[in-house]
């Protein structure tokens, strides 16, 4: 099996960490849960998903902040999971209560920012330079 150097670690070989074989949107608990093919399962509160959203209107664009910047107050509307569609075989769509649908969250982008505490002890010894080499 050949890997690609620039996402091949000890911590995740390959690419098949980010291929989801289940997305799940429960809606009544306000959560999406994500099992990887590596069998790692990721679950995030639809406020914490809300405040990842990648698009131009809530990241900025062209050297612009975005809405998400302001650090505004977000509704119960602004993070009530509507419905999840699927982009392609890469990312997830979601359409919030207020209507906001614009964001494509990358498979990517979301297994980066597992809330796991596993991701997160991870992610805190790469900030202190004890991340795992190729």
């Amino acid at each position: 099996m050949s890997t690609h150097p620039a996402t091949s670690t000890r911590y995740t070989s390959g690419g098949e960490y980010l291929t989801p074989v289940r997305i799940h949107a429960d809606r009544a608990a306000g959560r999406l849960e994500i099992t990887w093919a590596d069998g790692h399962e990721t679950t995030y509160d639809t406020v914490s998903l809300r405040w990842l959203c990648p698009c131009a209107y809530c990241r900025g664009e062209a050297g612009q902040p975005g809405w998400l910047d302001s650090s505004p107050t977000l509704t119960p509307d602004q993070t009530r999971l509507v419905d999840v569609q699927l982009v392609g075989s890469y990312a997830i769509a979601p359409t919030w209560g207020d209507g906001h649908h614009t964001g494509y969250y990358t498979f990517e982008q979301l297994r980066a920012h597992c809330p796991c505490a596993k991701d997160e002890a991870h992610r805190r010894g790469r900030a202190a330079g004890e991340g795992e080499t190729p």
